[in-house]
């Protein structure tokens, strides 16, 4: 059978169950494949009747040579960056298909899936205005990083970590959606609790995309359902394109001033309480997935749990080396970081106000 049998809440979260059983499927899985590459049929059945989670494994696997091999040709870094917001969304999109295929109530994960599209929605729309998908675009962290790095020890890096490492992550965030749909044959289709977890995803979505938006030009709205959250038809602040119009023109735009664009970073909206709101916001999505697991299977833990951990563990790197080239780069980062939290606000504080004498005192002392 492709799924466990399950005969208690709990057992959902039992790996021995659920995991451990099916981990040899996933040797066969290949030769499977390629033998009935042509026979539609055959694949519908080799589908259900494979486990979606050693399916979903086996796919991120399948990845990893894809990105080593396409960045290693391109000397291009950010291969698995250009999937990253559609990866964990394709998966749960994965476990939601199975289970429609398979007979399971589905309204859980069909709810799961909506909001896990408006994530991938957000931070594929960001991403691309950024200049993402660009021919030759590359996050500029890869550069200074083979500053320190020899290419050998830079290409074992790529392997481990940027092509194998990452696409595996990507699999294990969503993971917890494979434990919701195991939930399904013990639990209520759909509680009020459900309720509250899709509209907090639908919120800290909302929250990216507007942290987002304090960077860019834009106006943003979000209806979620039985919450609606304000309409902000006001034109968010757009730091980024002013600072880049100020660069080119010699020109201050109206609505900021020229100390401002001057220091180089925000400081202003969301970004006065915390470093990297978007970052928050974009952590506590996959976190709230997992929680989401336990609620469901009235556990406090369960192996799922590994995926959230990861994601975690790998913002706090980067934003540690995205924060110690911003310090190199701006002189007044330094302050600002002592001024304002990196995720969390500082409690008690408010906005970092003006940085002005900040500058001055650097400026005498250089």
């Amino acid at each position: 059978m492709a799924l466990p049998v399950i005969r208690s809440i709990a057992e959902c979260t039992d790996y021995s169950k659920t995991v451990l059983p099916y981990i040899a499927q996933l040797y066969d899985l290949p030769q499977q494949i390629f033998e009935n590459i042509t026979n539609l049929q055959a694949l519908k059945v080799l589908y259900v009747s494979t486990n979606p989670l050693i399916s979903a494994f086996a796919f991120s696997l399948f990845l990893f040579p894809i990105f080593l091999v396409v960045s290693e040709i391109n000397r291009n870094y950010s291969q698995v960056d250009r999937c990253w917001s559609i990866l964990p969304t394709l998966y749960n999109a994965h476990f939601t298909a199975y289970a429609h295929a398979t007979g399971l109530s589905t309204r859980r994960l069909d709810m799961l899936l909506l909001f896990s599209t408006f994530w991938s929605a957000r931070l594929t729309y960001n991403y691309w205005r950024k200049g993402g998908y660009s021919i030759g675009s590359e996050d500029y962290r890869w550069d200074v990083l083979k500053e320190y790095i020899s290419p050998p020890l830079f290409f074992i890096f790529n392997v481990v970590f940027i092509s194998l490492a990452q696409s595996i992550l990507l699999f294990l965030v969503a993971t917890p959606t494979y434990v919701l749909l195991l939930s399904t044959k013990s639990t209520p289709a759909w509680t009020t609790a459900d309720v509250v977890f899709s509209r907090a995803w639908g919120f800290l979505v909302f929250l990216a995309f507007y942290a987002d938006g304090q960077q860019w030009s834009e106006s943003c709205y979000l209806s979620v359902g039985f919450w609606t959250i304000i309409s902000l038809t006001a034109r968010i602040l757009a730091y980024h394109s002013a600072k880049k119009e100020y660069q080119e023109t010699a020109k201050v735009p109206k609505g900021f001033d020229q100390e401002t664009l001057d220091r180089g970073f925000n400081t202003t909206g969301l970004w006065a309480y915390s470093r990297h709101p978007n970052f928050a916001a974009e952590q506590s999505v996959w976190v709230l997935l997992y929680g989401w697991s336990c609620w469901v299977t009235q556990t406090y833990y369960n192996w799922s749990i590994i995926g959230a951990v990861a994601y975690l563990i790998l913002f706090q790197a980067s934003t540690w080396f995205t924060e110690l080239i911003s310090a190199r780069k701006y002189p007044e980062y330094e302050e600002y970081q002592k001024r304002v939290g990196k995720f969390l606000p500082k409690l008690p504080g408010g906005p970092p106000g003006n940085f002005s004498d900040q500058r001055v005192s650097k400026q005498v002392v250089k």
